[in-house]
C-alpha cells in the first residue's frame, strides 16, 4: 500500500509540473496519426486501383509490359515497406536521403522533422492499405463489373461508380485498424527528433528519473486514445451501414402501393401478429360477411 500510494503521489507530482508538455504530445501523436492515416489511405487506394487494372492476351503489348511492370513495381513497394520496421524506414528517409544526395535533400529544423514523420508513417501505412483496398475490389462479385461493362461503362467508371462505394465499405475495419496502430507507432518517431508523446515521456524522465509514474501516464494516455478511436470508429460503421428496417418509397403510380407502406410497431393494437389485431380483424371479417348476406343472401357452399 506504501507503494501504491507513492506511486498516487509522484503521478500527481508529474500532472501537475508537465501536464502542459503531456498534452502537447498528445496533440502531436493525434495530428500526425490523422494525416498519415488520410494520406496513406490515398496511396493505399492508388495502388490498389492500379494493381487491378485488367488486361488480356488482345491487348497491346506495351499495355501489357507496362501494367505487369506497374504490378510489379507496387509489389516490391509493399513488400519493403510491410517487411521492414517502421523505426528503421524513419532513419532511411531522415539521414539517408541526405546521405545520398550530399545534404540537397534534407529535412531541417521542426519543419523538415514534421514533414520526415509525416511521410514516413504515411509510405508505411499506404504499404499496408494497397493490400486491403486490393482485397476489398476483388471481395465484390465479378458480375457487377461484367454488368457494368455490358451497359458501356469503362474501367474508370465501373470502379468509381460500382466497386469502390462498395470496396470501401468493406475496408473501413481496416482503415480504423491502421489508424490505432498509428497512434502507437508514432511512438518510434522519437529517433529523428519528432516530439510526440512517448517522446515528451523520454524528455521528462530525464529531467526527474521518475520513469515508471510517467510511463504509467503514457499507458493510460495511449490506452485512452484508442480506445475512443475504437467507439468512433464503431459508430461509423453503424451509421454507414443504416437503420435495420427500410421503407420503400416510390413515385410510379403503377408501382405496388405497399411501397410506401410502414409497418407499425412491435406489439401494438396495429400489428398484424398480434393477437389484438388479429381478434379485430376477425370481428371486421364476420360482420362484413353478415352484412354480404344480408345483401346478397348466403352462397351456396354454406347453405
Amino acid at each position: 500500500m506504501d507503494k501504491l500510494a507513492k506511486l498516487i503521489t509522484d503521478i500527481g507530482k508529474l500532472w501537475a509540473n508537465y501536464r502542459g508538455a503531456y498534452f502537447t504530445g498528445i496533440q502531436n501523436t493525434l495530428i500526425l496519426a490523422v494525416a498519415a492515416t488520410l494520406a496513406g489511405c490515398l496511396i493505399g487506394l492508388l495502388c490498389g486501383v492500379l494493381n487491378t487494372i485488367p488486361y488480356t492476351k488482345n491487348d497491346h503489348p506495351a499495355k501489357r509490359f507496362f501494367l505487369k511492370l506497374l504490378r510489379v513495381l507496387i509489389r516490391i513497394y509493399v513488400e519493403v515497406f510491410r517487411g521492414t520496421p517502421m523505426v528503421l524506414q524513419a532513419v532511411f528517409i531522415f539521414y539517408g536521403l541526405p546521405y545520398f544526395t550530399d545534404g540537397s535533400i534534407a529535412f531541417k529544423g521542426m519543419a523538415g522533422i514534421w514533414t520526415a514523420a509525416l511521410i514516413v508513417v504515411s509510405i508505411n501505412t499506404g504499404a499496408y492499405m494497397a493490400e486491403s483496398v486490393r482485397g476489398g475490389i476483388i471481395s465484390i462479385d465479378p458480375g457487377q463489373t461484367e454488368g457494368a461493362k455490358a451497359i458501356g461503362m469503362t474501367h474508370v467508371q465501373t470502379m468509381v461508380n460500382v466497386i469502390m462505394p462498395q470496396a470501401l465499405r468493406n475496408i473501413i475495419p481496416q482503415i480504423g485498424n491502421n489508424f490505432i496502430i498509428n497512434i502507437k507507432d508514432t511512438s518510434v518517431m522519437f529517433v529523428i527528433g519528432f516530439v510526440e508523446f512517448f517522446a515528451t515521456h523520454r524528455n521528462i524522465v530525464g529531467v526527474n528519473l521518475l520513469y515508471f509514474p510517467s510511463a504509467v501516464i503514457e499507458m493510460v494516455g495511449y490506452l485512452t486514445l484508442t480506445l475512443l478511436a475504437s467507439f468512433g470508429l464503431r459508430w461509423l460503421e453503424k451509421w454507414l451501414d443504416g437503420d435495420d428496417n427500410y421503407e420503400l418509397v416510390s413515385v410510379d403510380s403503377l408501382a405496388m402501393s405497399a411501397g410506401t407502406y410502414s409497418h407499425p410497431s412491435r406489439k401494438t393494437p396495429f400489428d398484424e401478429q398480434s393477437k389484438e389485431f388479429s381478434a379485430k380483424e376477425r370481428k371486421r371479417e364476420q360482420r362484413e360477411r353478415k352484412r354480404q348476406e344480408l345483401k346478397f343472401g348466403r352462397p351456396k357452399g354454406d347453405r
